[in-house]
């Protein structure tokens, strides 16, 4: 608003599906408005100054060989052979995601390894799943490993078969940069459900499964499910992984760069 009142150049960039109430009244006088999902045909023609640049993300979620991805759960102490769920509600974690992995997590070891980012808000809550995180010296016998924040993420997803995660827009774009099939769990109740419009606009192309999250709640075996099909599924997560892989734009950083660039 003061760049407006002062007649400077501004650019916003908007993440999810959905523009927020700031971004709404803000890119109306924006030189140009970065999305970071599709702008469609129609919308660019009435807003020219509208630019799919996609989300920047550290260059350091992209995808793995089979070989590398083999590497890196063997350096998370997981046996490469077996498959890997990765389940992360963010660096703050999220109860019920981490309530329904603790409701499901004896069943689930009975067909993958699990690796759990409880998050630094929940963790402590969480700590009986240690009982689960058995060792022999330094083998994990157990298949599970639960971090309160793993501080490389891009390595310990980009070892996992399946990530089950929230739908905040930057999460869903390096998970597309690492071309991964997944699963999310939107959080409702935040302005706009932003969330669950981010995943729904990525349903419709089949590129991710959508849990509810009071379905959930109510009855966890529902991601049980979910995740059992995905992992007994090679050629479904192939296939979901190559179509959100579509949206991810390794070039989205360096773009909007020359976009201030241009405008500056």
């Amino acid at each position: 608003m003061i760049a407006k009142l002062f007649k400077i150049p501004y650019i916003i960039h908007e993440s999810d599906a959905v523009a927020g109430l700031a971004n709404r009244l803000l890119m109306k006088k924006a030189t140009k408005v970065a999305f970071g999902m599709p702008v469609p045909e129609a919308v660019r023609v009435e807003h020219p100054n509208y630019i799919w640049t996609g989300i920047p993300v550290a260059p350091e979620f992209k995808p793995v060989s089979p070989t590398r991805q083999a590497t890196l759960k063997e350096s998370f102490s997981f046996n490469p052979d077996k498959p890997l769920v990765v389940i992360t509600g963010g660096s703050q974690g999220s109860e019920n995601l981490n309530e329904a992995t603790r409701a499901i997590l004896p069943e689930l070891l009975k067909f993958t390894s699990v690796a759990l980012v409880a998050g630094r808000k929940h963790y402590e809550n969480m700590i009986d799943l240690k009982k689960y995180e058995n060792w022999d010296k330094a083998s994990l016998e157990s298949n599970f490993r639960m971090w309160e924040f793993n501080t490389t993420m891009d390595e310990l997803m980009g070892a996992a078969d399946v990530v089950v995660s929230r739908a905040g827009a930057t999460t869903i774009a390096e998970l597309a940069s690492l071309k991964k099939a997944i699963i999310l769990v939107p959080f409702a109740r935040l302005p706009g459900d932003h969330q669950t419009k981010n995943a729904k606009r990525l349903e419709k192309s089949q590129a991710v499964t959508i849990v509810e999250d009071t379905k959930m709640c109510d009855n966890p075996s529902i991601l049980l499910d979910a995740i059992r099909h995905l992992v007994r599924s090679p050629r479904v997560r192939a296939d979901m992984a190559s179509k959100l892989s579509e949206e991810a734009r390794s070039d989205a950083a360096s773009h909007l760069a020359d976009i201030i660039l241009e405008e500056a």
